[in-house]
């Protein structure tokens, strides 16, 4: 398990309207881990990305061998790490992430890449150099929730999160195996942190891999709830201030690294085989 050191500071506390109490000023509270070494860094993303899959697994997104996260190397830039084609996201462990470029070469590894992953996460990761990570599945109400063709309404303080912060993409055209679909989709997603694939799931991204993920749990679970109310009659919408200031609170970088601890320190714990 790899080690790093913490430098909080109020300004880049989570926002603290959740605690109860006198609060304090950020000092408190856990923030992403500042690293010493480009290695001890590179560990540290894989460790997550590992942990990301075995929740991928929990929350039950497999689909077959479709779906996929991703995290840029920190020395490499160019260069992104992914799990193997085929492999069950329960047993995915560190020793098994696979290394690839942004022109397909294996780098690190010996089984093969799903191609659709190469195709959507290279452009992925090429049109947005401001994250480290993205994550894809077809993950149940996800894929549902994408047949609509429509964007994710503000139906709940959940959903607010990706309220005007989410892209649609709708230009199906099958499985993704070219490359000019992973840069339609990039385009799609544009400077969100999140983006529908019409007929296809879910894509989210984050400055870490903790942040990617939560966004893709709690946005599959805000597709589920929009799809119930919906189906119950007919969804207040929440107003469009509202709506903004509870994004701000909700929606940022931080906010995302920050509510993926419980599960990690969760997954962590019950599947330390994860760090092999």
């Amino acid at each position: 398990m790899s080690t790093a050191t913490t430098t909080p500071s109020a300004s880049d506390a989570p926002d603290l309207t959740g605690l109860v109490g006198p609060a304090p000023d950020g000092t408190g509270l856990p923030t992403p881990p500042v690293f010493d070494s480009v290695d001890a860094e590179r560990q540290y993303r894989k460790e997550q990305l590992a942990a990301g899959f075995r929740l991928f697994g929990k929350f039950g997104f497999s689909e077959g061998v479709a779906g996929h996260i991703t995290v840029r190397d920190p020395e490499h830039p160019d260069c992104f790490w992914v799990n193997p084609f085929g492999m069950s996201f329960h047993r995915i462990r560190v020793s098994d992430l696979i290394l690839v470029d942004h022109e397909g070469n294996v780098l690190h590894g010996e089984r093969p890449v799903n191609k659709a992953a190469f195709v959507i996460h290279s452009q992925v990761h090429a049109a947005r150099p401001d994250v480290q990570a993205a994550a894809h599945a077809h993950s149940l109400h996800g894929k549902a929730f994408a047949s609509l063709g429509i964007p994710l309404a503000p139906l709940t303080q959940d959903a607010c999160a990706f309220y005007e912060d989410h892209g649609l993409y709708t230009d199906y055209r099958g499985v993704a195996d070219e490359l000019e679909e992973g840069r339609r989709i990039g385009a799609a997603l544009g400077p969100h942190k999140a983006a529908i694939l019409a007929n296809h799931g879910l894509l989210t991204v984050g400055h870490t891999v903790a942040e990617a993920v939560w966004w893709f749990v709690t946005m599959e679970r805000s597709c589920q709830a929009q799809l119930l109310a919906m189906a119950a009659g007919k969804p207040l919408h929440i107003d469009h201030e509202t709506a903004l200031r509870t994004r701000d609170q909700l929606g940022t970088p931080l906010a995302g690294w920050f509510q993926a601890q419980p599960m990690w320190d969760h997954i962590t714990d019950t599947a330390p085989d994860l760090f092999d």
